[in-house]
């Protein structure tokens, strides 16, 4: 387990009692409240400084309203030291009163979401108005979470580059096909998007793209050794991706993988990896 405190980049906190979330119908692993009471239950025996937590794609009508209940979650529990909530990127300059009401939510509020994995379009994000959405971002002094499966890297990167002046970091990896085991061209993608300046990359639950059931650590170890590789040690950071990685494995499990993979590295990059890329990457002080 890492000897340090650590910041986890990625939680999803959420009842389904408040908010309309359809992906969750069926699901009787996830169809339910999961608060930060849960989290530290599940976490016991790590020390989690702090935590980001990212939306949950809900119903898009409660976009706002996930904003404001993680918010007064945060109020009673400090460990909740950053929001990143849902947006409507797609719509270009009209997202503007959107991210008015995501600012008006307070401080936590550091950065959106759009899931691009649901989209079937692997060029979705290279619309004019998804692009000038994001362009717009550094506006209201939010980053931008990119959420895709690996084919979709090429569209990612040419918006990365359309969009300079926003910061992005790479969710889940970029969520490379490990459960056929197929690394091209996702090695290359990825070295392609860690040559662009403003992007970082979690290292954040990428066993749920295994085999759920059977998969092992020598599965998972080439591509975050390969993140690892190709992304500078101040633009890579863990997360845990609680709670969807539980379907494929416990927090403890997954944490003890990643602390595997990164126990070659230096003390000073340990902790830039476990704790202060994140507290950066998201303003959290």
């Amino acid at each position: 387990m890492p000897n340090i405190p650590i910041v986890d980049s990625h939680v999803h906190l959420y009842d389904p009692n408040v908010h309309r979330m359809t992906w969750l119908d069926g699901n009787a692993l996830l169809n339910r409240r999961y608060d930060t009471r849960d989290f530290r239950e599940h976490t016991r025996g790590v020390e989690v400084e702090s935590l980001v937590f990212l939306e949950v794609a809900v119903d898009p009508a409660y976009g706002v309203l996930e904003a404001h209940w993680v918010d007064q979650l945060a109020q009673k529990d400090p460990i909740i030291g950053g929001i990143v909530a849902w947006a409507p990127i797609m719509d270009g300059e009209r997202v503007r009163s959107y991210l008015q009401a995501l600012k008006e939510v307070g401080p936590r509020v550091k950065g959106v979401r759009f899931l691009q994995q649901t989209v079937a379009d692997p060029n979705f994000a290279l619309q004019p108005s998804f692009v000038r959405g994001v362009q717009i971002l550094p506006e209201y002094g939010f980053s931008f979470d990119i959420c895709i499966y690996h084919y979709q890297l090429t569209a990612t990167i040419e918006l990365v580059k359309q969009c300079p002046g926003t910061m992005f970091v790479l969710d889940h990896m970029g969520k490379p096909d490990i459960k056929r085991n197929i690394r091209d061209p996702w090695m290359a993608d990825i070295a392609r998007l860690a040559a662009l300046p403003n992007v970082s990359c979690k290292l954040s639950g990428v066993v749920t793209e295994a085999d759920h059931r059977h998969w092992t650590y020598e599965d998972v170890r080439p591509y975050m050794e390969r993140v690892l590789e190709v992304f500078p040690e101040d633009r890579v950071m863990y997360g845990g991706d609680w709670t969807v990685v539980l379907t494929a494995a416990p927090y403890l499990k997954w944490i003890e993988t990643v602390d595997r993979v990164v126990e070659p590295l230096s003390d000073e990059r340990k902790r830039k990896f476990w704790n202060t890329n994140a507290r950066q990457f998201y303003r959290l002080g």
